[in-house]
Formats: C-alpha cells, sequence, structure tokens
C-alpha cells in the first residue's frame, strides 16, 4: 500500500508499513504541542495520510520555520485522509497532571476523526488509554514517522495561532513571542504581572505565585 520514498534522516512510512502488513488501511499518527509551556492549552492532532498523495516537505514540526509550518499545515488539511485536534486546557493540565491531560487531548484527538483509523502511532513512550484500536508508543516519533511528523504540525501550528490570540487578549505577556514558555521575559512579566487567567498554577514560577 505505501508509497516507497528515499528520504534519509527524513521521516518515512516504516511505522505504518508495519500496519499496513497486517491490513490496517488507515493508520493516525498522533503527536502533541504543549507540554513545557507555563500558559495556555496542551494540543494533540491525530492525521491519517494518504500514502499516495501528501506533502512532501514533511518533517518534524520542531525543524521547521513558521514560513514553513503554516505552508506544510494547508497541505496537510488539503490531502490529508483524516486530521482530528484534541484540547487539554489550563485548567484541566493544573486538575490531571501535564501528563493525564496529554493523553486526554491525544485521546479526544484519536476519538474525533469522522473516519475511524485502524491504527495509531503515537509520540512517546506510552500510550493513552482508551484509544478503542490496536496502537503504539513511538518515541522521537514525529522524526521517524510521516504520519506524527504530519500530526506535529497540526499540533503547532493550531497551538501557536491560540496563543497569538491570547497575546491580543493578554499584551503584557508576550505569549506571540514565546508561546506561553517559560522564557526569561515571561517569568519576568509574571513577577510583574502576576498571573494571568490561562496560566497553569501547578507550574514552576507559577507555584508560588500571588
Amino acid at each position: 500500500m505505501a508509497k516507497k520514498t528515499i528520504r534519509a534522516g527524513l521521516p518515512t512510512f516504516e511505522h505504518e508499513q508495519s500496519f499496513w502488513d497486517e491490513g490496517k488501511r488507515l493508520v493516525g499518527g498522533i503527536d502533541e504541542a504543549g507540554r513545557g509551556p507555563l500558559a495556555g492549552p496542551c494540543i494533540a492532532a491525530c492525521v491519517v495520510l494518504d500514502p499516495c498523495n501528501y506533502p512532501s516537505r514533511l518533517n518534524d514540526s520542531k525543524k521547521l520555520n513558521d514560513v514553513t509550518l503554516e505552508a506544510l499545515y494547508a497541505e496537510i488539511m488539503a490531502s490529508a485522509v483524516g486530521v482530528s485536534i484534541g484540547v487539554a486546557t489550563h485548567a484541566q493540565i493544573d486538575e490531571m497532571n501535564i501528563r493525564q491531560a496529554t493523553f486526554h487531548a491525544m485521546r479526544e484527538a484519536a476519538l474525533g476523526l469522522s473516519v475511524p483509523a485502524d491504527a495509531f502511532i503515537v509520540d512517546g513512550n506510552a500510550l493513552p488509554q482508551g484509544l478503542g484500536r490496536v496502537a503504539k508508543a513511538v518515541i522521537s516519533g514525529d522524526a521517524l514517522s510521516l504520519s506524527v511528523a504530519a500530526a506535529s504540525i497540526i499540533a503547532k501550528v493550531t497551538r501557536d495561532r491560540i496563543m497569538r490570540r491570547y497575546a491580543v487578549q493578554y499584551p503584557d505577556y508576550g505569549f506571540d513571542g514565546h508561546m506561553g514558555y517559560p522564557t526569561k521575559a515571561h517569568v519576568a512579566a509574571i513577577s510583574l504581572h502576576g498571573p494571568c487567567p490561562i496560566h497553569r498554577m501547578t507550574f514552576g514560577p507559577l507555584k508560588t505565585a500571588p
């Protein structure tokens, strides 16, 4: 089923192929963006690619600049068999802890596909419960699997867009510059202004914030 590709140093369909060989036709890659920030949601995405029609420049989102990410986001949305988003809000992260909140978002993304996947490849070393399909966790999956790389792009672009909107709503924190991550400027803004409504109160310096 797979479109044969030679992509030295880039993600491939090797992990997807193992599922295709078992007759599992629709394979969803799952990844998240936003585990480490002090503010905003954690976003997960699930993407089922068409192995005969997918963006040729797909790569781990961490290796791509903003212009390329936005272009690939549009290409994935136009060509993928299915794309779904899952969200864990800052409040859910504080309530559940980041690990369980991430699993919540991943599960929501997986189960939200309009056409159910037959199997999943999840970035990381553990699987969320309740996916309802066979799945495998792949460490550095966004660098190895094309489906997971596509999910990493969808998740990151979606979250970055959300944080840019929050930057307008809460201009004192510069969210459009650091996307909520604990940069010196962000920590200094928290010290000066205190936390805003989207900060994660169980994270780092916010545990002792006024």
